[in-house]
């Protein structure tokens, strides 16, 4: 086992339950689940200590995590990739899986998972620095939206299409609007209103409050 392989297996783990797998499929030698981490690792000690992104290299980022160059690239394509994964470590995770009781019960799953996550926005510099940063880097912050965002929202509109096929909603619902509709209310209060309380009980509020407006209006 070379020096890199065991600085990486004794790293210290930060790893999230949940975590997007990287998103580059590995290539040669199989993934070794440390090394990653320990690749991961060196990025966020590096933006701890305030380098910027545009001044992370491949080459600094494989010294600080003690491993070569080529180990990085056989994991992810480039920086880009490697940044959106760093990034969906540090975030609050996503929902592992939905209860499937319901459309409200999924909703609301899905609605506390951005609530958590605009606490962990409000609370950690770190992550609040790392996004900032990314919305000036048009590759990163476009393949950020089509790994991190994207998914989220097809979650919701799935939610949603199913809430119709069941019967919980009236048929022809527009769904995109009707997932907008629930996904709005929260982002205005974590993204738009950093000063706005994220009480414990939003999600569900937001979800019984926009529920009761859609059928209603049919």
């Amino acid at each position: 086992m070379d020096a890199g392989t065991e600085r990486a297996e004794g790293h210290t783990r930060r790893r999230t339950p949940g975590r997007p797998a990287p998103s580059v499929p590995a290539r040669g030698r199989p993934r070794s689940e440390a090394v990653e981490q320990a690749i991961i690792e060196g990025v966020i000690e590096l933006l701890e200590q305030g380098v910027p992104l545009t001044e992370l290299s491949i080459e600094r980022i494989a010294r600080t995590a003690g491993v070569g160059k080529a180990t990085i690239y056989r994991r992810w394509s480039g920086k880009e990739a490697l940044f959106v994964d760093v990034v969906a470590t540090i975030e609050e995770p996503g929902p592992a899986d939905l209860p499937g009781t319901s459309m409200r019960d999924d909703l609301v799953r899905l609605l506390e998972h951005m609530r958590r996550r605009g606490l962990s926005m409000r609370t950690s510099a770190l992550l609040h620095n790392v996004l900032a940063q990314m919305k000036t880097l048009p590759r990163l912050w476009d393949a950020y939206q089509e790994l991190v965002v994207d998914p989220r929202r097809r979650a919701t509109h799935d939610v949603v299409r199913r809430g119709v096929d069941d019967g919980e909603l009236p048929a022809g619902t527009d769904v995109e609007f009707a997932a907008d509709l629930f996904t709005g209310p929260m982002l205005l209060r974590t993204v738009m209103r950093s000063d706005a309380p994220l009480a414990e009980d939003l999600a569900e509020r937001i979800v019984d409050t926009v529920l009761a407006g859609l059928r209603a209006g049919h």
